[in-house]
């Protein structure tokens, strides 16, 4: 049984980029490469694959970011912290890119139909490019906790808010347990995400050197949609999960579904907060 309308795009997608004349030669970085094609996440064995280095980084980066916060910090001269800023943006919007490309190359390539794009067959081991961009996406998470050291060290403590730390060290985890259990309809969540992040921090990099764009409200409205369809995915996951022989990591799935219901609803109230009294103000001036 399948979802409607989904499987015919997919096709229709997949068929238009097989036929373009540079699809070869990204698929020959991207997805045919040894490293990529032939990688397989074995938890302990594979570097940052333990339970004990998840439970390090994670309490690690919450104890940090509550000491620094807490203490007084030194502070570096404003360009060279613009330029830090700049460079992290620079490698992250670059990397998400690269992520979100190889990714959906991958796809393309590796993955016959919607079915199974959705909904891995039980007993999927972690190995191959899509597995390999998941493990990639998850060392990123962990170089993202940077963002937060660029904020304590710019005292703009505002910024450090519950969700932001708590978005930061649970999507770690998040990503821990899709490799881990490989986790059906990942690929899909990685590539929304990346293609959210480089507008993200192509945002960060146009305020880190001194322009506002005003588009910073299109962001969150961005970082919202994406959320929104990571409920349409997962819908979709537990009816092939239940009107089938069942899909990969859907004890996952489960976690992953409070996590994102919890930074809907976090995102949201952060959306409300911040453009709606923005908004009033404009009114009221």
């Amino acid at each position: 049984m399948e979802v409607p309308f989904f499987p015919t795009l997919f096709i229709t997608c997949k068929t238009w980029a097989l036929r373009q004349p540079f699809f070869p030669t990204l698929e020959d970085w991207l997805v045919n490469h040894p490293k990529i094609y032939e990688f397989s996440w074995n938890n302990g064995k594979t570097p940052a694959s333990s339970h004990r280095f998840l439970t390090l980084t994670v309490l690690t980066y919450i104890s940090f970011t509550f000491i620094l916060s807490q203490v007084s910090r030194p502070t570096l001269a404003r360009p060279v912290l613009k330029s830090i800023t700049a460079v992290h943006n620079i490698f992250l919007l670059t990397l998400s890119f690269i992520m979100a490309l190889g990714c959906l190359v991958s796809i393309f390539s590796e993955v016959p139909n919607f079915n199974t794009l959705v909904c891995f067959p039980r007993g999927k081991s972690p190995t191959g490019p899509l597995f390999f961009w998941a493990y990639i996406f998850y060392l990123s998470k962990i170089v993202e906790f940077v963002d937060t050291l660029l904020i304590i060290l710019s005292n703009s403590m505002k910024r450090l808010s519950f969700l932001h730390v708590y978005h930061h060290s649970m999507v770690v985890i998040m990503c821990y347990m899709c490799l881990d259990s490989a986790q059906s309809s990942f690929a899909m969540v990685l590539v929304t995400n990346c293609v959210v992040h480089v507008v993200m921090y192509t945002y960060y990099l146009f305020c880190a050197l001194g322009m506002r764009p005003k588009w910073k409200k299109m962001v969150t409205d961005f970082q919202l949609l994406q959320f929104w369809a990571s409920f349409l995915i997962m819908a979709m996951l537990v009816f092939y999960h239940f009107t089938g022989a069942g899909c990969s990591g859907i004890l996952s799935w489960c976690f992953n579904a409070f996590f994102i219901v919890s930074l809907l609803f976090l995102f949201s109230d952060f959306h409300a907060k911040s453009y709606s009294s923005s908004s009033n103000k404009v009114k009221g001036a």
